[in-house]
């Protein structure tokens, strides 16, 4: 019984400590201290959140705003009313003061004391309202950057996800073909073996594959090399394991780039538009901050204050309680607040002119990003018809090849016409992906 007890014991804990060697192989923790998983499978959607999430300079951006918003609220606190104490202990060593009058001269003991003192103030002026304001303007600009740069890093994870998919699905057709090609060497080998061909059409038929292996190689690589700058947008180690979910023919669907083209532009909606609105802005309260420069400043303070003698004899020199109420006007610079508002209203109205003639480029450019759009996808499909089309005239030509019906020059012709529409193919389906970006970006519609 003593046995069977043991036995069943370790066999609980052996799929426990397995399943505890499994947890630590499938995690790493990275230098911020954050736990990535050794494997990771994604959706397109869910790599562009993960990344949005890892990176670093996204965070800083952030950080940035929340940074923004402590000046804010420095400059508002600035005109809003402080309290200070002060406390102190006062001796004379001793002195004595000697004081003249009509009956003659007498000391007066100057006693040590304490004291105890409270300032309350507060000052007002229209540069301190109006920088609370340009405060409010640079937090705006910066939310606005950070949104730029989380749209600009989904595109990029998603330009790197389909090349990836892209890449992976020209492998697996030039592998396909690739077996055809090995088929016709030892077949044409043979041939010649037996003196029923030339070894010089075998010598050809082997050079097409190859080439064919050659090709295959230059894109795995190029699939490594896209993988990894996929997981430096991701911020993840390279030695995770990264699987992508979605297909390349769910990320280029019809539906999607027509869901695209169908949206509406609204340019209030552009993150190009809303950052320079808040630059004009900004320059039009540049100009009030300078007009106040003219203003006032009211200041209104309080003093209490305390003492306490230690010996008997001292007298009141302060009183306790005091209120003091003061206007600071500006009277004379030389020109120099004048010229400061001039020179902000120049810039406003450099501002202004900019901002009217990047609204008139924006309806243009919308047009031009939609066109794109539209020629990139009637590109991408005619691309990849002529891809099938290649590939069934090559694997048509290595049968016809196989039974003496086609020569070694129509098999090299359909070999390069494969190849060559592979690399147009590749660079048809980039060229949608960034016109897809673009006009997503553009329109960021959610």
């Amino acid at each position: 019984m003593k046995k069977i007890v043991l036995g069943a014991l370790l066999v609980l804990a052996l799929p426990m400590t397995a399943g505890d060697h499994v947890m630590q192989a499938t995690q790493h923790v990275d230098a911020s201290g954050r736990e990535v998983p050794a494997n990771l499978s994604l959706t397109l959607a869910e790599a562009q959140n993960y990344a949005v999430e890892a990176n670093r300079s996204l965070r800083n951006a952030s950080l940035a705003v929340q940074e923004a918003y402590a000046q804010r609220w420095q400059t508002i606190a600035a005109m809003l009313p402080s309290v200070d104490a002060t406390s102190g202990y006062t001796t004379y060593c001793g002195y004595k003061a000697t004081m003249s009058t009509a009956m003659g001269d007498f000391q007066v003991t100057m006693p040590d004391y304490v004291s105890f003192g409270i300032t309350a103030s507060v000052g007002v002026n229209g540069q301190g309202i109006v920088g609370a304001i340009l405060n409010q303007l640079a937090i705006d600009m910066k939310q606005i950057s950070l949104e730029q740069s989380e749209t600009a890093l989904k595109a990029n994870v998603k330009t790197g996800y389909v090349s990836v998919l892209v890449l992976e699905d020209i492998v697996q057709l030039l592998d396909s073909s690739l077996k055809n090609v090995e088929e016709l060497v030892e077949m044409t080998q043979r041939s010649v073996d037996v003196g029923a061909a030339e070894q010089t059409t075998a010598d050809q038929v082997r050079v097409r594959a190859n080439t064919l292996k050659n090709n295959i190689n230059q894109q795995k690589r190029s699939i490594e090399v896209a993988r990894s700058s996929l997981k430096v947008l991701l911020d993840v180690p390279v030695e995770t394991q990264l699987t992508l979910t979605e297909s390349l023919d769910d990320l280029l669907s019809a539906e999607a780039v027509l869901q695209l083209l169908g949206n509406d532009f609204n340019i209030h909606n552009n993150l190009n538009y809303q950052l320079l609105e808040k630059s004009t802005e900004l320059a039009r309260t540049n100009v009030h901050m300078a007009a106040w420069a003219y203003g006032p400043t009211v200041s209104l303070a309080y003093q209490y204050n305390y003492q306490h003698y230690l010996e008997e004899g001292g007298f009141r020199m302060t009183p306790p309680n005091l209120v003091t109420v003061s206007l600071k006007m500006p009277l004379w610079s030389s020109g120099k607040r004048a010229a400061g508002v001039v020179e902000k209203k120049i810039a406003y109205e450099e501002a202004q002119n900019t901002f009217a003639e990047t609204q008139d480029n924006l309806y243009i450019q919308n047009q031009q990003l939609r066109y794109n759009l539209q020629n990139a996808f009637e590109t991408y499909l005619n691309e990849k018809e002529n891809l099938d089309v290649t590939e069934r005239v090559f694997n048509s030509t290595t049968n016809k090849f196989r039974y003496g019906t086609a020569s070694n020059l129509e098999l090299v012709n359909a070999s390069n016409d494969m190849i060559s529409a592979q690399s147009t193919y590749v660079q048809a389906v980039m060229t949608l992906v960034n016109a897809q970006v673009e006009l997503d970006k553009f329109l960021n519609n959610e």
